[in-house]
């Protein structure tokens, strides 16, 4: 089913750079300071299917300790995300209808909340386009003091734990679709924006090449076959628009 999937694990630890610390105060951690030390792990995941109707979906959780002034403060994050060639109304509902209510077991308003944050993340401004149809996406949950297992570990396991459940009935529904070549060309069309996004924007690959990471790592969730051509117009009418419109302007699924 899969032409590409991985599943990444993380652990990094060593000396906040400048250009890392300037950017977690722009999103209001005033007590890190160039120097700090710091500790990040993470695991994400990643399938690219081989069908051009199969999405793609990324998942991760995180965690990241800071270490200043006798002070260490813990904070997480994570999310999953679809991303779709060809655009199935029911899949996008299924998969935001699991998400919302696995944020619902822990607050009301994260839905709506991190459902809002992927929306903005994800989006390509030079394409005035989103990577894709969304999902949930959130930073910076500050972890309790206190003893024992904090509301947002516990969340932050069982996001990990809904990647598959959130996935698994939409990729065997697909799977054994007809497509052709026009459908194949369009998918790898789509995988150079998803390949544009990780290269441009996303914080995960920058914070890794900041960090000197291992490349192999870093970049270890672009598809592994990707195409750009030239001013591609998608043709009026066709299921390759319909999904462009859709990827402009984010709705609300459930």
């Amino acid at each position: 089913m899969f032409e590409k999937a991985a599943v990444n694990l993380s652990i990094i630890n060593g000396d906040i750079s400048p250009e890392r610390a300037a950017a977690m105060r722009s999103r209001g951690r005033e007590g890190v300071s160039d120097g700090s030390k710091y500790f990040a792990g993470a695991i994400s995941i990643v399938f690219h299917a081989r069908s051009p109707l199969v999405p793609t979906l990324r998942g991760d959780i995180r965690v990241f300790q800071s270490f200043s002034d006798n002070e260490t403060v813990t904070w997480g994050g994570g999310g999953a995300d679809l991303t779709p060639s060809y655009f199935f109304e029911e899949d996008t509902v299924e998969f935001h209808r699991f998400w919302k209510q696995t944020c619902d077991r822990y607050d009301p308003s994260y839905y709506a909340k991190f459902k809002k944050w992927c929306d903005e993340y994800f989006y390509i401004p030079m394409r005035k386009e989103h990577r894709g149809v969304g999902g949930i996406f959130f930073d910076d949950l500050e972890f309790e003091t206190e003893g024992g297992l904090s509301r947002v570990e516990e969340f932050l396991y069982d996001v990990a734990r809904g990647w598959l459940p959130s996935y698994a009935a939409i990729a065997e529904r697909r799977k054994d679709s007809a497509y052709g070549e026009k459908e194949r060309e369009w998918q790898l069309l789509r995988r150079g924006r998803y390949a544009e996004f990780n290269l441009v924007y996303d914080r995960g690959v920058r914070f890794g090449l900041l960090s000197n990471g291992r490349i192999e790592s870093i970049m270890v969730s672009a598809p592994p076959l990707v195409r750009w051509r030239y001013n591609h117009v998608a043709d009026p009418g066709s299921k390759e628009e319909e999904m462009l419109e859709i990827l402009r302007t984010p709705r609300d699924w459930v």
